[in-house]
């Protein structure tokens, strides 16, 4: 696979943000050996090849591959502890995400906190349970409609995998695109096709891991995701 280019957002002797594209993986997997984001970081950033974890060097949270937007990573050792703990708390971390969905949740603002686990006949998929989950807190705002879609903004609490998609299907109202938790009959019905899961991750702030000033950055949305409802 070709690197995709690095779309650099941020950027400072110990902490990089990027605008991640949509289809790119965060870190080689099975079946996605090269063309991930970090080989572009590490080509960005050599140094970056020895912080943190082996194969996932600098990152300190993950956007799922079809996920476009805002992700940061250390560059440095003591930025990587740092911002690791910062992120698996996620107490001074605040991520807002726009995503298009099937129509607009009832009332268009609002709040869900639920528990999300793994569903046990299937552990590639989360799903909303009434125990044995970890808390998820997610706060909805609809931002505009276009016929059945509807332009939300999502700001998460927690972090726990798959939550806006969880989240946005357990209201009833699933991610445009979304082929694990989506509505595929939905999706064939719109005048054009989804090529992935509408969902982008539009801002991020954090406390810088040395400095302990805010980083507060935004991430334009891509096309797919600014056009779907105007």
């Amino acid at each position: 696979m070709t690197m995709l280019p690095l779309d650099v957002i941020y950027e400072d002797e110990d902490v990089i943000v990027v605008n991640k594209p949509a289809g790119q993986i965060v870190h080689p997997a099975p079946g996605h050996e090269s063309g991930a984001l970090t080989e572009a970081l590490v080509a960005h950033c050599p140094s970056i090849a020895g912080v943190g974890s082996y194969g996932r060097p600098g990152i300190v949270h993950r956007l799922d591959m079809e996920t476009s937007g805002a992700l940061a990573a250390a560059k440095t050792q003591r930025a990587y502890v740092a911002m690791r703990r910062m992120f698996e708390s996620h107490g001074d971390v605040r991520k807002l995400y726009l995503a298009v969905l099937h129509g607009a949740p009832v009332p268009r603002d609002g709040e869900l906190d639920t528990l999300i686990g793994r569903k046990p006949w299937d552990p590639k998929r989360m799903a909303v349970v009434d125990r044995d989950g970890k808390r998820a807190l997610t706060m909805w705002r609809t931002l505009g409609c276009r016929g059945s879609l509807a332009l939300v903004e999502f700001t998460i609490l927690t972090g726990r995998t798959h939550q806006i998609r969880v989240h946005a299907a357990h209201l009833g109202h699933p991610v445009v695109g979304d082929a694990l938790y989506g509505d595929a009959k939905r999706d064939c019905r719109l005048s054009v096709r989804p090529r992935r899961q509408l969902l982008h991750a539009a801002a991020l702030e954090f406390p810088h891991p040395v400095t302990g000033r805010t980083v507060s950055v935004m991430a334009p949305p891509p096309p797919d995701i600014v056009f779907a409802v105007r």
